[in-house]
Formats: C-alpha cells, sequence, structure tokens
C-alpha cells in the first residue's frame, strides 16, 4: 500500500525578497494539478537560509499569490494537520531526523574548516578534477566526533553518498535521469550554525507533508539526485519528480531581475489582470490545445497532465504578456472594468502617496494628470530628455545606472531615508556632483526636472518600477550610442 493517501502537491518559496514570477509559475502548475485531481495544495515557506531572509517577503508571497487566485489548503497562516509550515519552526524535527542518520552510520560529522576546503577545492581545479568534498572526515570514529564536539569544535552533519554506481529517477515530464555517484560528494545535511541545509528539511518536509508530486523548477534537477539518496537513507517511498522547463528571457538566457522585471508585484502595478497573468504562465511550456490561448484556471486544470508539459525553455515574452491581457481586458464587462480600476488602479492604497507629493503643488485638480503621470505611467519615453550631463560621457552614465541598479537591488528597506542613504553613498563614491546625480536619476525616474522631492518620489513609484526604469534608460542610452 503507498504512503500517499491522494494527491498533495506544495509550492515553498524562500521569504529572501520580492515574490518572483517563477514562484507564481510552479505554483499555477501545482494548483492546477492538485485541482484536476481532487488533491491538496500546500504553501511551505523554506526559511532557513537566515542570511538572505528579508522578514516582509512572507507577506509579499500571501498577497502575491492571493491576487492571482491560487489559493492554498494548508499554510503558515491557515495551518493543517501537518505543520508547521515555516521551517524555522520545524528545527527540533531536522535535528532528530539528522541525529538518527548519523546514529545509523549513513551520515557523519564534518570538521574540516573553510580554509581547508577551498584549499582542497583549489587543488582540485589545478588538477583538473570536479571540486567536491574530499571525504576528509568520513572515517572519524564516532567516540572522536563526541569528544571535539564536547571540545567546542565547530562541525557540519555529511551524507555518505556512494562512491561508485548511478542514482537514478524517473522524471515525469523528461523520463529516465541517471547521474553518476562519482559526481556528487557527500553534501551537507546540517550547517554549522544548526540549520538545516535545503537538501535535508526539503526531503524531510515532504515526506512528513506527504507530498505526493514534486513539481518545481528544472534548477533542481541537480539536487534530486541527492534528495534521492536522503529518502532512500531514510527507508522512505519517494515521490512523484517532475521539473518544469525554466522561464528564459528571447535571448534562451535564464530571466533574472538584472535583465527584465521578474517581481509579481511589478506586474500587478503595471496593471496586468491577474487572470491575464495565470493564463500567461500557464503558457510556459504547456499548450491547452486546439489553438486555444485562453483560458482559466480552471478550464486547464480539466486537461493538465504532466506529461505534455514541453521540456524546452518556454520564452517569457512581454508583448506576449500584453498581448494576453489585452484580450482580458476586452472581456471584461463595464462594471468588471469600473471595478478592477477603483480595486486596483485608483484604490485608497495607491492613491495615498499623491497626497504628500502634490498636496502643496497643486493650484486645482485639474493639474493632477499632467504632474502625476510618472506615477501611473509603466516606461517612460527619454527621447526627449536630454539624460547626459554636461562634462559626462555615455559610458560614465551606463556605469552610474548599472552601480544605482546594484544598490537598488539590494535594498530590502524601500523608504525615503534608505534611499536616500544608498544614493548619497553612491554619488560620494563615483564623485559626481550632486546636481548632476540627483537630476539625472530625476529625469530617468520621473521624466520631468520639476517632480516632487526625489527619494519621496521613488518610493511612492516603488521599488520593482525604479529598477526597470533604470534599466530602461540604460539601455536607451546604449541605443543612442550605437
Amino acid at each position: 500500500m503507498s504512503y500517499f493517501e491522494k494527491v498533495r502537491v506544495r509550492v515553498a518559496p524562500s521569504p529572501t525578497g520580492d515574490p518572483h514570477v517563477g514562484t507564481a509559475y510552479v505554483a499555477v502548475f501545482n494548483s492546477a494539478f492538485a485541482r484536476q485531481h481532487g488533491g491538496d495544495f500546500i504553501l511551505r515557506i523554506e526559511d532557513t537560509d537566515q542570511q538572505r531572509f528579508v522578514r516582509s517577503s512572507e507577506e509579499q508571497i500571501y498577497e502575491g499569490l492571493k491576487w492571482l487566485g491560487l489559493d492554498w489548503d494548508e499554510g503558515p497562516d491557515k495551518g493543517g494537520a501537518m505543520g508547521p509550515y515555516r521551517q524555522s519552526e520545524r528545527l527540533s524535527i531536522y535535528k532528530e531526523k539528522s541525529a538518527w542518520l548519523v546514529q545509523q552510520g549513513k551520515a557523519y560529522h564534518c570538521f574540516c574548516s573553510a580554509d581547508r576546503l577551498n584549499q582542497v577545492r583549489n587543488e582540485q581545479r589545478q588538477s583538473g578534477l570536479m571540486p567536491g568534498y574530499d571525504g576528509h572526515c568520513r572515517n572519524v570514529s564516532k567516540d572522536e566526533a563526541e569528544q571535539r564536539i564536547a571540545r567546542g569544535e565547530r562541525f557540519v552533519i555529511r551524507l555518505k553518498t556512494p562512491d561508485e554506481g548511478a542514482t537514478s529517477f524517473h522524471d515525469q515530464i523528461r523520463g529516465q535521469i541517471d547521474i553518476n555517484n562519482c559526481q556528487l560528494d557527500d553534501q551537507v545535511l546540517v550547517k554549522s550554525d544548526g540549520f538545516p541545509t535545503y537538501h535535508l528539511a526539503n526531503v524531510v518536509d515532504d515526506h512528513l507533508m506527504k507530498i505526493s508530486h514534486v513539481i518545481r523548477a528544472e534548477e533542481w534537477i541537480s539536487s534530486t539526485p541527492k534528495h534521492v539518496l536522503l529518502y532512500e537513507a531514510f527507508g522512505w517511498e519517494m515521490p512523484v519528480f517532475a521539473h518544469l522547463p525554466i522561464l528564459r528571457n528571447p535571448d534562451k538566457s535564464k530571466i533574472s531581475k538584472r535583465r527584465n522585471p521578474v517581481a509579481l508585484n511589478y506586474y500587478r502595478k503595471k496593471g496586468i489582470l491577474p487572470e491575464a497573468m495565470v493564463n500567461f504562465l500557464a503558457l510556459m511550456g504547456w499548450s491547452f490545445g486546439e489553438d486555444r490561448e485562453i483560458f482559466s484556471l480552471d478550464e486547464m486544470s480539466s486537461r493538465f497532465r504532466l506529461e505534455d508539459v514541453h521540456p524546452g525553455g518556454p520564452v517569457f515574452d512581454q508583448v506576449r504578456l500584453s498581448h494576453v491581457n489585452q484580450k482580458y481586458i476586452g472581456g471584461l464587462t463595464e462594471k468588471a472594468f469600473v471595478k478592477f480600476l477603483r480595486e486596483e488602479w485608483f484604490s485608497e492604497e495607491r492613491l495615498s502617496p499623491l497626497y504628500s507629493l502634490f498636496k502643496d503643488r497643486l493650484e486645482s485638480f485639474d493639474q493632477l494628470a499632467d504632474k502625476a503621470d510618472f506615477y501611473f505611467l509603466g516606461g517612460l519615453d527619454y527621447r526627449q530628455l536630454s539624460l547626459l550631463p554636461k562634462g559626462k560621457s555615455a559610458s560614465d552614465l551606463k556605469m552610474m545606472l548599472s552601480g544605482l541598479s546594484e544598490l537598488f537591488d539590494g535594498l530590502h528597506d524601500w523608504g525615503e531615508a534608505s534611499i536616500q542613504a544608498v544614493m548619497d553613498q553612491h554619488r560620494a563614491d563615483i564623485e559626481w556632483k550632486p546636481r548632476d546625480y540627483f537630476m539625472t536619476v530625476r529625469l530617468v525616474i520621473t521624466g520631468r526636472k520639476d517632480s516632487p522631492p526625489l527619494a519621496e518620489s521613488l518610493t511612492a513609484v516603488g521599488k520593482d518600477m525604479v529598477r526597470f526604469r533604470i534599466r530602461q534608460a540604460a539601455e536607451y542610452v546604449l541605443s543612442s550610442e550605437a
């Protein structure tokens, strides 16, 4: 009798920043599969990476998925019989499971320092070998390990990986996949800070939550043999694996925030209807058939099969997304059209920032549409603007924009003080005059010289749109120089 009583799938984002369209993409396919089989869709928060953890990100994940209409049956906010659903609240479980593996001789304590590991990897590279752990602590006796732990030595716990043979698994989309064990090293299961690695927590959670089908992005294919070995070490029945193709740019490179907008919130602010976004994501690697492009999630669920997903990299085409969105806008009733504008475009939350920006800058409200156009627009037209400060080259401007974009990418506290501090430091570092620097940023973000205070304007426009306009301006500079 199978361990899995029914279809149970999950999406397991990490709260490390703005919710990604890739998370939504995986969630759409998991949700459709669960609906089709009358199963459960679980939301799990994988927050064991404490260095990259962003406290506000979890709430943004909830909001983003709810905006898309992707509801879940169990999760941190809803509870459920197999929780808790935050990994940081399951540390005692991982500790127990890793201790059992050590006791059974299937894992061991490793005391190697970071310096030693770096030296080993460098020597392996110089010898033309694949970098990996050399098994130095693999045969440390249990007594010696306990003594070293008692002395306060730092350690990690590693899984004993077979030296020979291959690890195989069946992928529901890609078929049989075989990985030679010589390509796998003794993976770390528990880090020196006591937190589990993704691999241990993922397998333990999927098993204890009875996840029957692991549907995730193809970037995890290389990790799956490690997970298979863990299932075997524990003696657990494995779920069905299915790896969805990675979303790509038109040039086939993997989508990333440094090239194109990838945050869900950007598309929401841009005015993409949630139903259109779900429909568009469903077209990434899968086809409804009958030459049909427009369909609902329920309609997708009625005929979706994992075997029909095409493994080739689907293109996240902004033009196609706009086309799909136009079809949905055109299909709205007048009542639905007005309702969307009220609830999304002219909601109290969206209009509130205009108060501080313009209350002292308006003589009458008919001036608002002109003065606040930058707040509502997506991309800007730079052709009538002179972005290049006197004495600066196009190369100078590109470097300035690139540097600012990188700094904003890593800024999680999107508030006036933080934004101003980043700009002040960046300007000083690149030694631009204040007028040249801040006027350039003002033109890039607002398209005008007479906007409200700059940091306040950037805060209101929002991080995702600011990053998009910086990229857009950099591309304009490149095209103008060509």
